[in-house]
Formats: C-alpha cells, structure tokens, sequence
C-alpha cells in the first residue's frame, strides 16, 4: 500500500515545485531595470483614413 504513495503524489510534488519556482521568480530574482526612453510607445485607437466597416 506504501508503495502507491509515491506515483499518487508525484503530480502534487511536481505542481507545487513548478508553482514554488515561478513564486521564486517573481519575488526573489532581481528585475532588470527598464528605461522608459526605449518602452515603445502605445498608438491611438484611432480607424485608419477611408476604412469604412
């Protein structure tokens, strides 16, 4: 009966490495610093000249 216990948890023990890493990613691992003169700019929302829909 033991031995069912390690194939049963295996999907467990591989989510909560997988969810633990991605904490570990967001929260400990230094953010590169981002230079807002190269952040591309977003363009209006505006319809093109003559588009007709």
């Amino acid at each position: 009966m033991y031995a069912l216990i390690i194939p049963a948890s295996t999907p467990f023990v591989l989510l909560a490495t997988v969810m633990a890493l991605s904490w570990w990613e967001d929260h400990i691992l230094p953010t590169p610093p981002t230079d807002s003169a190269e952040a591309p700019a977003e363009a209006p929302l505006t319809p093109a000249a003559g588009s007709t829909a």
